[in-house]
């Protein structure tokens, strides 16, 4: 039996699908308010001989408290990217090490790949915080997704033991690359706990018909039978993610069991990407 997703809640049949790209209008405009300098009218008008004054206004505790609150956000947010810098240093140092044999080198350098995303979530985070990822706009590229999804596959395959599947080709398309890798990173950390330490997930990067399709199915008891967690949430990034790229993202019953999902981008032309780091055979079983 499959399951439909929807604004309303979550049905027993059908399939979930999200698709076009919408733009919410402009927002409501603001009451209009007395210019400094000017005084508010009053019932019958200003007195005769009477003159109207602006007068310095002494910032209120609350915004003494929200400019304090934003400092502290900033220092921490300082600290934090130090941090960071520190982790991707020893990540570094040891992925060199010439005492290191090959495992725990590429382990490394899964630490190193995961820090880096890390630094651009924090970066996002920050941006959030100060209001300006309202008014920029994500910054659409070509990329190629079989890479993106190597590599993803390739940092939850360490950590777990879960058998993850890999199939792809040379996919590409048009989309913000952070964005992305947020989207499949939540569809597959999503499969690999829907399907337990035992369970399998196959990960497929394809295209067809002008679409690349990137498609995940676990061998789990299938959407919403699992504990209610962070899913849920996980699931409105990838949702938000296909709004913006002008995409889909269906959710439906796996064969035999289990569930599939399948995200769906309009192909763009291969182009000159930037390189992804930690990249791996895309063939490869992990």
């Amino acid at each position: 039996m499959g399951v439909s997703e929807s604004t309303g809640g979550l049905t027993g049949t059908g399939v979930s699908t999200v698709c076009t790209n919408t733009t919410a209008g402009p927002p409501a405009g603001l009451p209009d308010v007395a210019r400094p300098g000017r005084s508010a009218p009053v019932a019958g008008g200003l007195a005769h001989g009477t003159v109207s004054r602006s007068r310095d206004v002494e910032p209120s505790a609350d915004g003494r408290l929200g400019d304090r609150a934003r400092l502290r956000r900033r220092q921490l947010g300082h600290d934090i990217r130090h941090e960071l810098a520190t982790i991707i240093l020893l990540a570094s140092l040891l992925d060199s090490a010439a005492d290191v044999g090959p495992e725990s080198r590429r382990r490394a350098r899964q630490i190193l790949d995961e820090t880096r995303w890390l630094e651009q979530l924090q970066r996002a985070y920050e941006e959030t915080l100060g209001g300006l990822n309202e008014s920029v706009p994500a910054v659409a590229e070509p990329i190629r997704l079989d890479r993106f999804a190597a590599e993803v596959v390739s940092a939850v395959g360490l950590s777990t033991s879960t058998t993850i599947r890999f199939r792809a080709e040379e996919t590409w398309a048009y989309a913000d690359r952070l964005a992305f890798w947020r989207a499949l990173r939540n569809v597959i950390g999503n499969a690999v706990r829907a399907a337990g330490p035992h369970g399998h997930v196959d990960v497929r990067i394809y295209q067809s018909a002008g679409w690349t399709v990137t498609q995940v199915d676990d061998d789990g008891p299938g959407f919403g039978a699992v504990p209610p967690g962070t899913d849920s949430l996980g699931l409105s990034i990838v949702r938000e993610f296909a709004v913006a790229a002008g995409g889909q993202v269906e959710i439906r019953q796996g064969s035999p069991s289990g569930c599939r999902v399948r995200l769906r981008m309009r192909a763009a032309p291969p182009g000159e990407a930037r390189p992804v780091p930690g990249e791996c055979d895309a063939t490869a079983d992990l």
